[in-house]
């Protein structure tokens, strides 16, 4: 019997351990999974500590489980019915499955299901319970199996590290595509120097547009930002005047898109205050979850028809989309500092992201050739 490791957790609030486990076989419309490389999930300790208590309706896999999102590797061995993957294949597997047979998962649109699911996570309802009993494995273990409706095909240009940091980049990228934002238009990126907020200004400056507002507290963190492109991008200081002030200063009809990307922790009132900086008609993108409710007054809404959009994760669609920008040389990431980490060193890595991480930084667990 061939033997994997793998770090599990055993116990709600737990340290992972690791431990040795029988390497999967895949299913008929499987692929197995030599795992290269797999993000640190910055929330991860809270999501094992306090998610059975705050959000009992996103359940967790049943422990002892494997964890682990953003897994990129080769593929090893496929299921009877493959025919589009081979042995060799370089892939990122799209955590993000649903139960496979609605009408959401058939129309490829797998975000919507009532079972979806984040394999190595949480799930969205009680049908992620059948979704993890399906595929247990997952990103800090050896070996992984999953279906091949989730994956994305990686170029050769396109590093297993970078590929660790995808679940940011897609879910900044399906906003960006959510709001309809064509070049030359403008954009408010609220939380900029974090990890999705980079995401979404790299992106910003890959779907042309001509003026990028980055809105944050970290000085330093802006300034990084601008020097990607002092002409088109922005600073705006959180803390100093209101943010819609500032960017109405440069923009006096406002902008076409907002993306928040604040977290729980932020307050409201910066959600409140960007979105008075959108003009008539425009968008205002959700990926943050920052923590509500926030106040809306719909008759300025309907007025000046704007719309206020949720958006989860991304579909593997979008994510063969990504990496044909990276194909292509448009999208670049090598101003990000790479932090590995081996499997042993899991615990250790997810306490340095909480202290150590932002968004110019790429914590990722290395697996052993």
């Amino acid at each position: 019997m061939n033997i994997m490791k793998a770090a599990r957790l055993h116990t709600i609030g737990g340290q992972f351990t690791i431990d040795e486990l029988p390497i999967p076989e895949p299913g008929p419309n499987d692929v197995l999974v030599q795992v290269k490389s797999s993000g640190i999930i910055p929330n991860l300790k809270n999501v094992t500590t306090y998610f059975p208590e705050w959000y009992p309706f996103l359940p967790l896999p049943e422990l002892p489980a494997i964890f682990g999102l953003d897994s990129a590797g080769v593929v090893t061995a496929v299921g009877s019915n493959v025919t589009t993957y081979q042995k060799g294949d370089r892939v990122y597997i799209n955590p993000g499955i649903g139960c496979g047979e609605c009408k959401s998962c058939i129309a490829g649109n797998a975000t919507l299901c009532n079972s979806y699911t984040f394999m190595g996570y949480f799930g969205f309802g009680t049908g992620s319970a059948n979704v993890f009993k399906r595929y247990p494995y997952a990103g800090y273990g050896q070996y992984m199996t999953a279906p091949t409706s989730s994956l994305v095909k990686l170029p050769d240009n396109l590093s297993f590290a970078t590929a660790a940091r995808f679940g940011y980049l897609g879910t900044a990228y399906s906003a960006i595509r959510k709001s309809q934002l064509r070049p030359s238009q403008s954009i408010l990126i609220l939380g900029a120097s974090g990890t999705l907020g980079v995401n979404a200004t790299l992106l910003a400056l890959a779907f042309g547009a001509a003026k990028i507002f980055v809105a944050a507290r970290d000085s330093d963190a802006l300034q990084r930002l601008q020097a990607l492109d002092s002409k088109r991008i922005i600073p705006v200081q959180i803390g100093d005047e209101a943010i819609h002030a500032q960017v109405r200063s440069h923009l006096p009809e406002g902008i076409d898109v907002m993306i928040d990307t604040l977290g729980a922790k932020a307050p409201t009132e910066l959600a409140t205050d960007g979105m008075q900086a959108v003009a008539r008609g425009g968008r205002i993108i959700q990926i943050g979850g920052v923590a509500g409710p926030i106040p809306i007054d719909p008759h300025p809404f309907m007025c000046s028809q704007l719309q206020y959009i949720g958006s989860l994760w991304f579909t593997p669609a979008e994510g063969n989309e990504i990496a044909k920008l990276f194909e292509s040389g448009v999208l670049d990431f090598t101003l990000l500092e790479e932090h590995a980490y081996p499997l042993e060193a899991i615990n250790e890595a997810l306490t340095d992201i909480e202290s150590q991480g932002n968004g110019f930084r790429n914590f990722y667990i290395a697996h052993e050739a």
